[in-house]
């Protein structure tokens, strides 16, 4: 019998990679147009099933659907509008029309197609309200959606160039298709996904031991985000390095833990962002996924549990949310304190991220039940190595880190 837990959301993995050769006639005869980083990890995102059932940039029924009614015009639950902009100025540059393949350029390197089925209009403000429940352009997700070009270009994507993952990414980076069947070599059926793009401190630890004891899991899979950054985010070495140690430094058995990472730009959509993590992680091979306090928000644009609540509006879509409270230190338990058990809340002191980042700046280590000692040297080692002196994304990283992907020169001819 078929465990429907683990298949892709809508029934199978979409994978849409042909590797093109440096000779190949297509390359020289398509109009071309180079993309931002966005746009490349999502073409990235969707040639490797990561967005299954998506086979490319949605078309105008799909973004009504998901805006509307936060499903796909197939009726698959979808949460998030993945869209592909272009200016009336290019789009008239290139005589672009419905039809046409566009070939998308990375780095100055071919990297996929575009078949583009539909040129569409879309009302930028009423999308930012429904998909972020605000039209406040503080909020980052609004932000972007504002800064989307005139027109959307929806059809299907190829990947023709697969990018190189580069140090020390590259141990983290599976594909759907590759993941899965390392879980299966490991022999684990039912694995509980936690979503991160922090470094982790002893509630992020907790969070996730809670979790797999409330799963009865047979592990847990950290996929950390690595994408877009904002001056003042965790560098993203030491995010998924770190993550790593905990493994390494025995917090997790080698049997339980596993680090990854997933190329997206963070929306900060909050419960509509929870749901999209879903159904990535579903895709991945995982049966459950953690939500914390304010998954995915920023601010206070959300209730902090609201991304509890929205599964309860949801079909069942094949991964079982695990849903927890808050960790903190309670010097009354004289340790990690869970929201649901502790009597002391007046006392409780937050596993604050701010804390933790004010320690690191000043460089004094905290107590090791607070925020590890090996995990603490790590980040300290990684704004040395990676960060120009920083664990802290500043100018200077954003001007000279090394890419996470690198797209090459397209292979050899014949």
């Amino acid at each position: 019998m078929v465990d429907n837990t683990l298949s892709p959301h809508g029934g199978k993995l979409t994978e849409r990679v042909t590797p093109l050769q440096a000779d190949d006639q297509r390359v020289r005869e398509l109009k071309t147009i180079p993309v931002r980083s966005q746009i490349a990890s999502e073409c990235v995102g969707i040639s490797y099933g990561f967005f299954s059932p998506l086979e490319g940039f949605m078309l105008k029924a799909d973004v009504d659907a998901v805006v509307e009614d936060m499903r796909l015009a197939s009726g698959y639950v979808w949460s998030i509008p993945i869209v592909f902009d272009l200016s009336l100025e290019e789009i008239t540059r290139l005589s672009l029309r419905e039809g046409d393949t566009l070939l998308l350029t990375h780095q100055d390197q071919p990297l996929a197609t575009l078949d583009v089925e539909e040129i569409y209009a879309y009302d930028k403000e009423h999308l930012a309200r429904q998909v972020y429940g605000t039209g406040d352009e503080n909020h980052p997700g609004v932000r972007r959606t504002y800064t989307y070009k005139d027109r959307f270009l929806g059809g299907k994507v190829t990947l023709i160039n697969p990018p190189h993952v580069n140090p020390p990414y590259e141990k983290f980076w599976y594909t759907p298709r590759e993941l899965r069947e390392r879980l299966a070599e490991r022999g684990w059926t039912k694995v509980v996904a936690f979503q991160t793009r922090n470094v982790p401190h002893a509630g992020h630890e907790w969070l996730m031991k809670g979790a797999w004891f409330a799963a009865n899991a047979d592990a847990i899979l950290v996929n950390a985000v690595i994408g877009e950054k904002r001056t003042g985010d965790y560098i993203d070495e030491a995010i998924i390095l770190a993550q790593d140690m905990l493994r390494a430094a025995g917090y997790f058995k080698e049997n339980v833990y596993m680090a990854s990472i997933l190329q997206w730009d963070m929306r900060y959509a909050g419960p509509r962002e929870a749901v999209f993590h879903a159904i990535v992680r579903k895709n991945l091979g995982c049966t459950h996924h953690m939500f914390g306090r304010d998954h995915a928000g920023v601010g206070s644009y959300y209730d902090p549990y609201a991304a509890h609540r929205i599964f309860d509006e949801l079909p069942d879509i094949g991964i079982k949310p695990v849903v927890t409270l808050e960790w903190w230190y309670c010097p009354a338990c004289e340790g990690i304190a869970y929201e649901g058990l502790c009597g002391h809340a007046d006392r409780k002191q937050e596993l604050s991220g701010t804390f933790m980042r004010r320690t690191l700046e000043i460089g004094v280590r905290p107590p090791p039940l607070t925020f590890r000692p090996e995990v603490f040297d790590l980040v300290k080692e990684c704004a040395d190595k990676y960060g120009f002196g920083s664990p802290f994304v500043t100018e200077s990283y954003l001007k000279n880190r090394n890419p996470v992907m690198t797209v090459p020169p397209l292979g050899p001819a014949g």
